[in-house]
């Protein structure tokens, strides 16, 4: 089980948890206790079918990933290329779990996107709401 209640984070760490989640034998199920914003909701997402919980006044936040270059110009081309392929590649992964389309998910993605235990559920990103076990 991967109890979560973060902010978000680096991109590589998460998708390395989210290779280890898939890569494992155990299902791995995912619960949501106050927040689980950017990476926090893509593992959120990324847990076993009909074994991602959310507790009830949780907020789950999806939106791109969040970047910044400095450097020569060819520098910064190398990072924004870098990040495109990693926005292309976390909302292909979203759409998989979801089963929102992957155009869909980039719309929903472009900005901070808030929503409650019950959205998430309807988005797909969790399966149920729980309030006792």
């Amino acid at each position: 089980s991967l109890y979560i209640n973060s902010p978000g984070g680096s991109v590589s760490s998460g998708l390395a948890m989210y290779d280890t989640m898939q890569f494992i034998k155990p299902d791995v199920s995912t619960l949501c206790m106050g927040m689980a914003a950017s990476m926090g909701a893509f593992l959120l997402a990324a847990g076993a079918k009909g074994k991602r919980l959310a507790l009830p006044n949780s907020r789950i936040m999806i939106h791109q990933p969040l970047g910044g270059a400095r450097g020569q110009a060819s520098d910064i081309e190398i990072q924004a290329r870098e990040i495109l392929y990693l926005r292309e590649r976390l909302n292909t992964v979203l759409s998989e779990v979801t089963g929102q389309p992957v155009d869909k998910i980039a719309r929903d993605t472009d900005r901070d996107n808030f929503m409650s235990s019950e959205q998430a559920k309807e988005y797909g990103l969790i399966d149920q709401v729980i309030a006792k076990r």
